[in-house]
């Protein structure tokens, strides 16, 4: 798509009239969207034309999560609350994408304030089955084909889980690398900016643009590869197909890639990490959202008990929880002063039947407490044709080493059957 628009091959105009089209035929059964901007983005669509190719993201449309502000659509939040007064100016990283040329198509479900609350949204790969949460729209707008990149968020497992169940690829930033500001955030020690494409390369194109890093080449070799394999350090139990599909990844990676693997050994800490990130969350959360706490009644009875949790939360258990968690950020990045990335299992199995709950992400937790770079890897799938992501955590300011691993890893797991070559919709 990039390649057709910098060529004059196709224009902002037809692309987006193409991604209407496509929500046209997908929306009544997924579910995704809260508001398609079809006005608003057509008149994107033109003034790009008229002004002329400028930025690596020029004529391509984008959804963006309902946690997050663009000016002149009201923010929901997926709660009752918001969303009653268009936002007034744009969220920082939606100005990064207008600025690097991007369409905003409109606004993306969420689960209630980022939490358990499940929207309307299914999984397009089975609409029987649940897309995860928070960031389920965007997720599911994407493996949908009705945009081939969205915005999402993460303060637990909210952008990992549904690109894993939904067979996408996604990016979590590293806490701090881009601004949060007009983002109705959970929690400000936790929540991240994320990213979702169709496939690694994608989404680091997208990462790479947003950032303006400055774009090298990807296909040169790239070295021995040492990886911490992680098998969840028993946070939850992994299904046995997801269990199975980690073990025939180290293989495949190790005999034809010849990446090799070292087995994670701190499995207390990450049990630890779980615990903290949970304090922090409860009490920052509590702490953030004191106007709806207040009107508890139009809550989720799982958000009302998540904020008056963090509310009855001594304050020094809170400051104990951060000091533990720096600590181990220590010690977690010492040992990526010797390993390239930890690799391990995105979400304790495929998608789970049904859409009253949103899955599991316990084994977002810890990474997520550490603020670390967290990229999720499609390929694999179930007996079912369901996804199976896997996870690839990496240290912040090595980035472009992590996605260079990735794109590999999701290259070799991807079926014999070349479906997902295919799936290229930025890059092609």
């Amino acid at each position: 798509m990039v390649s057709d628009l910098r060529s004059g091959r196709t224009k902002p105009s037809r692309v987006l009239a193409d991604a209407l089209q496509q929500v046209g035929a997908r929306e009544p059964a997924v579910h995704a969207w809260v508001r398609v901007d079809v006005d608003g983005s057509a008149a994107q669509a033109k003034a790009l034309e008229t002004a002329g190719r400028q930025g690596p993201l020029w004529g391509i449309p984008v959804a963006v999560k309902d946690l997050i502000d663009v000016k002149g659509l009201p923010t929901g939040c997926g709660s009752p609350l918001r969303g009653h007064e268009p936002a007034t100016a744009d969220a920082d990283c939606v100005r990064l994408l207008r600025e690097a040329g991007a369409i905003i198509v409109g606004k993306t479900v969420t689960t209630e304030f980022g939490y358990f609350a499940p929207g309307p949204t299914r999984n397009p790969v089975n609409p029987a089955h649940t897309p995860g949460g928070s960031s389920s729209g965007s997720a599911a707008a994407v493996a949908a084909g009705m945009v081939p990149l969205a915005l999402g968020t993460q303060t637990a497992g909210s952008l990992t889980r549904p690109a894993s169940y939904c067979g996408v690829a996604g990016f979590v930033a590293a806490k701090d690398q881009f601004s949060t500001a007009g983002i109705t955030g959970l929690s400000h020690s936790l929540d991240s900016l994320g990213l979702i494409s169709r496939t690694v390369r994608d989404v680091r194109y997208a990462w790479e643009s947003l950032s303006r890093f400055e774009t090298v080449e990807q296909d040169q070799p790239i070295g021995p590869v040492e990886l911490l394999l992680w098998g969840g350090s028993g946070l939850g139990e992994l299904s046995k197909e997801m269990s199975e599909a980690l073990i025939a990844a180290e293989s495949t990676l190790s005999t034809q890639l010849g990446f090799h693997f070292s087995v994670w050994s701190e499995h207390g800490m990450v049990r630890d990490l779980a615990e903290q990130h949970a304090t922090v969350m409860a009490s920052e959360a509590s702490a953030a959202r004191t106007e709806e706490l207040a009107n508890h009644h139009e809550l989720s009875v799982p958000f009302a008990e998540l904020l008056a949790a963090g509310r009855a939360l001594p304050h020094h258990e809170y400051i104990a929880a951060l000091e533990l968690i720096a600590a181990s950020r220590r010690r977690v990045l010492a040992l990526l002063e010797r390993f390239d990335a930890v690799l391990g299992p995105a979400a304790l199995g495929a998608a789970p039947p049904g859409l009253e709950a949103t899955g599991s992400p316990i084994l977002s937790r810890p990474w997520q407490a550490l603020g670390l770079p967290v990229l999720t890897i499609p390929g694999l799938t179930s007996a079912d044709g369901m996804p199976l992501g896997l996870q690839l955590i990496g240290a912040p300011g090595r980035e472009p080493r992590l996605f260079d691993i990735g794109q590999r890893i999701e290259e070799a797991l991807r079926p014999a059957d070349g479906k997902q070559s295919a799936r290229l919709p930025l890059q092609r």
